[in-house]
């Protein structure tokens, strides 16, 4: 039995056929971007609650476990994960409180939910450039 699809490239049949989005057309949406991260920004918040407790209970057991924690938190790789601890506390505050509007039925539209989605990755931002500018000039 011939295969129907075998002279489909000889009759122009294929090229009238359209394209499956491939990665280099497709643009993912905002929004399926600030899912994603608002996912991975709660499994960062679980790691991170873990460093939390780990200062806690340093600072519970010895002076001298306490100063070598602080001293991890304290270099330059330990800052930067405390930085991105605090942006992805802010990105997924800012994701609950979008998710709870939409809850109310609010900016759902198409243009709206890009709008919110845009808002949520740049307040996150804002807030946390704030929040470690804030901690830096009190202390």
């Amino acid at each position: 039995m011939a295969d129907p699809n075998a002279s489909a490239g000889k009759s122009g049949l294929a090229d009238s056929r359209p394209l499956s989005p491939h990665l280099q057309i497709y643009r993912w949406p905002i929004t399926m971007t600030m899912s994603i991260l608002h996912r991975v920004t709660g499994g960062a918040l679980y790691v991170g609650t873990l460093l939390l407790a780990w200062w806690l209970l340093a600072a519970a057991t010895s002076p001298s476990a306490f100063a070598w924690v602080q001293w991890v938190i304290g270099s330059p790789i330990g800052l930067l994960i405390l930085f991105g601890y605090t942006w992805a506390l802010m990105h997924h505050m800012l994701g609950g409180i979008r998710h709870f509007i939409w809850d109310f039925g609010h900016g759902l539209g198409p243009g709206e939910r890009d709008t919110y989605a845009w808002a949520n990755l740049i307040g996150s931002v804002v807030l946390t450039v704030l929040i470690w500018l804030i901690g830096l000039l009190a202390f």
